[in-house]
């Protein structure tokens, strides 16, 4: 018999129902987490830890490239945004670069902010 775990329960649920701003804030969200992840396995010099979470949030870049609509001007920039912290997060995976990583994170956190902005003013409206 399987064990139900309700946290897990919970998140599939908070997926299913979420708003597709909503998603784009969680993938945001989830990225910041698995990059401060790999920068403590990074400092703890656990490199498989490390290598499994850049992966993870390189997953999510992919996912938020490929939501893009290429009718949209802003859509380029962001395209090229997300690629250039894509690479970031393979150099410091390879070369296990803090500052590529911190870098990204930086990045990534400016961005889920704006966006969350970005929700609010929407609501308002």
């Amino acid at each position: 018999m399987a064990i139900i775990n309700p946290y897990q329960t919970y998140q599939q649920n908070s997926v299913m129902t979420a708003s597709p701003q909503e998603l784009t804030l969680m993938l945001y969200s989830g990225s910041v987490k698995f990059i401060k992840i790999a920068k403590r396995a990074m400092n703890d010099k656990n490199f498989q830890e490390k290598n499994t979470n850049i992966i993870k949030a390189q997953n999510i870049i992919l996912e938020l490239r490929s939501t893009l609509n290429s009718d949209i001007d802003m859509s380029t920039g962001l395209e090229q945004m997300y690629e250039y912290m894509y690479s970031r997060l393979l150099e410091a995976n390879m070369k296990n670069d803090l500052e590529a990583l911190e870098e990204v994170e930086t990045l990534m956190t400016d961005m889920r902010n704006t966006w969350k902005q970005a929700m609010a003013l929407a609501r308002k409206n």
